[in-house]
């Protein structure tokens, strides 16, 4: 089987073949520009997408991938949210690090409910006029500095929560079998990233419910 990404981003193009690879299934990248829709609502955004690439998949047998996501950050009502890409663009991460600037405490709880965040992915699949919608999200909170290294967009200021055993994620604070140990996506490899990212239990969720499209 091939799935088509609709993406310009190379990095959610090898997040994406690394997680499908492990069940024989090829992840081509498919660069489509389609009209950004104005919607606060991530699904409405990805669905939007999907329907315009449709007629221009490149074999009409094949799996077309949409995938939306973004950084939803507490003390900023949301924002930038579903305008992630744009602010990426135009402030960079240094500009939501110089908003948050006055939001710190000596306290590491108090501090990181201060700079609570969440990564948001919804992921579409589609494939013979018939679509699986999918949602992942990665709570964590926002660090002082940005770490450079392997991530893309958000990942140099991004820290997630530790996760249980099972993977799941825990409130800010509490130390868990899985930990980055306050380092953001941005310093550790894309294998460790991928225990706790949005878009990997977002593509999880589409996995399970394959059989669904026959």
């Amino acid at each position: 089987m091939t799935i088509w990404f609709m993406t310009t981003n190379r990095g959610k193009v090898e997040e994406a073949r690394q997680y499908f690879a492990s069940y024989g299934i090829e992840v081509n990248q498919f660069e489509f520009e389609a009209t950004e829709p104005q919607a606060d609502d991530l699904e409405i955004v990805a669905l939007s997408k999907i329907e315009q690439a449709i007629p221009h998949l490149p074999n009409s047998s094949d799996m077309l991938l949409v995938e939306d996501a973004g950084l939803f950050v507490d003390s900023l009502n949301g924002f930038p949210g579903v305008y992630s890409s744009y602010v990426l663009n135009t402030l960079d991460v240094h500009g939501i690090l110089k908003l948050m600037d006055h939001l710190k405490s000596d306290d590491p709880i108090q501090d990181g409910n201060l700079r609570k965040a969440e990564f948001r992915a919804v992921a579409i699949l589609y494939k013979d006029g018939q679509t699986i919608v999918s949602e992942g999200v990665c709570p964590g909170r926002i660090a002082h500095q940005a770490v450079m290294g392997d991530g893309f967009g958000f990942d140099p200021i991004f820290i997630p929560t530790d996760l249980d055993e099972d993977g799941n994620s825990l409130p800010i604070g509490e130390m868990g079998a899985k930990s980055t140990h306050g380092t953001p996506f941005g310093g550790i490899p894309l294998e460790e990233k991928q225990k706790y990212s949005h878009r990997h239990r977002a593509l999880e969720g589409l996995l399970s419910n394959l059989d669904m499209l026959g």
